[in-house]
């Protein structure tokens, strides 16, 4: 079964590498921004009950899962999910496919992700550009004359500047405004993540994460201690930290209506809305990356006798604590401490929090504009970590299915993910294409390659193949239960979440798809790839196979010569 590699084997030069990779590929965008969004809108404390529920019976199980697969394929010569499915079902082509979707969403989601990174980019440098002033030269990058530092002096200013940014008020904004640069940052952050994917695993994206891990830290560490230290800086009454604390961790919090009544709302309240267990799983499998192809590749190139077991509760561990700690103290405590209880009314999306909220908020702080700067670095850094993990599984799959060098398949892979990344900035109208790139592959399409996943690991590859695979070289006893969490608990718990997800979501979705233009254009690019991939990963497991029957029947023909 072990496919013969030809020329040097690219391998993680260390394990705390690959753990920094696997981390680094995990938190981004979705720790900083998408996690205090969804605490937010989802109850408050409440919303870490399921969310804690969600990480004890999907995370850690299927991320341990994704690790003995991911291994287990790169010792039989394949590193992109569909070759690591070929492996583990016995050269069966039908989950070759299947394992093709593991690498299409990351790829997808990849294309937007360099769009995001931009905004993190030209807001870095704005801020930036106030940190200077100070000194006598201070610059201004972004649209529509915006002052360095972004120090507007009213709150609807913000919302503004961001939608210039972004382009929102129509489609092809971007390539019709004065000030190009969010493209121009757009081109940048698409030429980082193509060096770094260019030059491999060893030399490319695990030099990147050791470097950029302790500045994520150092820069989340800083803004912390800041937000810590403010006190109450309105002097205003529910606007201290604590107060912003116990508005992300009390289970039964405060609400402020519409008509500006405050009223409180118990823990049962939100339990009992599905909505908030399906924001909850969702989060989970966007923040630790489960079934989204870069554990899975990362944990390919592992070399035979690591401890798998060790380093993916590590890498998921190192996660939560980002997210948890870093994402939610970074964002949701200052917003209520400098705009009050009202402010959670502006959480209207992730983008809203990160783009609109916090700079109001940066604008009120002492050496706002230095603060500002660490947390979009920050952002930055975090983001790139993650979109190259998005490109490699493509990359590898072209490498093993055409025969391509790593260079021309970084290439190919990079050109098309920019194909797609002008096809977000293109459609900028109220962000409508990153919108349903983002719903459906984001949202809908893990939950399905993690469903695909937990039948190839429990009922095709099988529960022993698995156990082995986790005890080989382990320092640590993985629990002898782990299997049945995955089959009995993880498996059916993810069925109800589809079902949940598909009755909340799938009739308005399919509205929105039948009348709009912008849905239709962005699904149809979609599927287009999704075919591609497809056809290529169904191309290459007849390859493979066929080449696999060659050389046994070589061997047994060398084995009937006689002596």
């Amino acid at each position: 079964m072990a496919r013969r590699v030809e020329g040097k084997k690219d391998r993680w030069g260390s394990q705390i590498g690959v753990i920094l990779a696997v981390a680094g590929s995990a938190v981004g965008l979705g720790n900083f921004l998408r996690f205090p969004g969804q605490v937010v809108s989802n109850g408050g404390g409440a919303f870490m009950i399921p969310y804690i529920v969600s990480l004890l019976v999907v995370a850690i199980p299927l991320a341990t899962a994704e690790w003995a697969l991911g291994r287990y394929g790169g010792r039989h010569g394949f590193h992109s999910p569909a070759g690591v499915y070929y492996a583990a079902t016995n050269r069966s082509a039908f989950w070759t496919a299947m394992g093709s979707f593991t690498t299409v969403a990351p790829f997808i989601i990849g294309m937007y992700y360099v769009f995001i990174e931009a905004w993190c980019l030209v807001y870095a440098a704005q801020y930036l550009g106030g940190v200077f002033e100070r000194f006598g030269f201070g610059f201004s990058v972004a649209p529509s004359a915006a002052p360095a530092g972004l120090a507007f002096g009213d709150a609807k200013e913000y919302e503004t500047f961001f939608g210039t940014l972004v382009g929102i008020s129509k489609n092809g904004a971007l390539f019709s405004s004065g000030t190009p640069a969010t493209l121009v940052a757009t081109f940048v952050c698409a030429a980082i993540n193509f060096w770094l994917v260019y030059h491999g695993v060893s030399r490319g994206i695990e030099r990147f994460c050791k470097a950029a891990a302790p500045l994520i830290l150092l820069c989340a560490v800083a803004v912390i201690i800041r937000v810590i230290t403010l006190g109450n800086p309105t002097g205003r009454p529910g606007q201290s930290f604590l107060d912003g604390l116990g508005f992300m961790w009390n289970p039964t919090r405060e609400a402020e209506t519409a008509s500006g009544e405050i009223i409180r709302v118990s823990v049962w309240q939100t339990l009992a809305n599905p909505d908030v267990w399906l924001a909850a799983t969702s989060q989970i499998f966007f923040s630790v990356s489960i079934c989204l192809g870069a554990v899975c590749t990362y944990a390919s190139y592992v070399k035979p006798k690591s401890d798998i077991a060790l380093s993916s509760i590590s890498a998921t561990a190192t996660n939560e604590f980002c997210e948890v700690l870093f994402g939610g103290l970074m964002t949701i405590p200052p917003a209520i401490m400098f705009l009050g209880l009202s402010a959670s009314n502006s959480f209207s999306s992730s983008f809203s929090l990160g783009f609109v909220v916090l700079p109001n908020v940066f604008g009120l702080m002492p050496f706002g504009q230095f603060w500002g700067f660490l947390f979009f670095f920050l952002l930055l850094l975090a983001a790139i970590t993650s979109s190259v993990s998005m490109i490699q599984p493509a990359v590898a799959l072209l490498q093993e299915s055409r025969g391509w060098s790593r260079e021309r398949s970084a290439f190919v892979s990079s050109s098309i993910n920019f194909v797609g990344t002008l096809v977000v900035c293109w459609h900028t109208l109220n962000l409508g294409a990153l919108d349903v790139f983002d719903f459906w592959v984001a949202n809908f399409l893990p939950l399905m390659t993690a469903i695909i996943q937990t039948i190839v690991v429990c009922f095709v590859w099988g529960a022993s193949a698995f156990r082995a695979e986790i005890a080989q070289g382990s320092r640590i006893k993985p629990p002898f239960f782990l299997v049945n969490v995955v089959k009995y608990v993880s498996f059916p718990y993810m069925i109800l979440v589809v079902l949940f997800w598909l009755g909340q979501n799938i009739s308005k979705r399919i509205h929105e798809i039948a009348h709009s233009p912008v849905a239709q254009i962005s699904l149809a690019f979609m599927t287009v790839v999704a075919l591609a991939t497809l056809t290529l990963a169904v191309a290459a497991a007849r390859r493979w196979r066929h080449a696999a029957e060659h050389v046994e029947s070589n061997a047994m023909t060398n084995q009937d010569r006689p002596l």
